[in-house]
């Protein structure tokens, strides 16, 4: 992995440091698709952070790159959210180590191999 790629159905900035770059996904272009996210990801050796199931569905049937985080924790308030992922952080790059798909919800975190 060499970085993370957020969604454009994410804030493009945040109040905490992930250990890898983090770049967000107006960086493609005004209104990337989908399986333009995912090709850049792939092709960068990126981690694609979304609230979007077609990422994580796709993940399910494919070998990294790309990895994928899926934001599972329904509308927050955009400091909560950022309060929420400096939370649970940590724990998503640890799981990112050794898991193709993690899922991030209110109350838990977990990865998926």
């Amino acid at each position: 992995m060499k970085g993370f790629l957020f969604d454009q159905n994410l804030p493009a900035r945040l109040i905490f440091q992930p250990a890898l770059p983090v770049i967000h996904a107006v960086a493609l272009g005004a209104r990337p698709t989908d399986s333009e996210v995912w090709e850049h990801a792939k092709q960068e050796r990126l981690v694609i952070v979304s609230k979007d199931t077609d990422f994580s569905d796709r993940i399910i049937v494919s070998t990294p790159p790309p990895w994928v985080v899926h934001l599972r924790f329904g509308n927050m308030r955009r400091r909560e959210y950022h309060i929420h992922l400096a939370k649970v952080w940590a724990q998503v790059e640890f799981l990112l180590k050794s898991h193709k798909l993690v899922n991030v919800y209110a109350d838990r975190v977990e990865g998926i191999s």
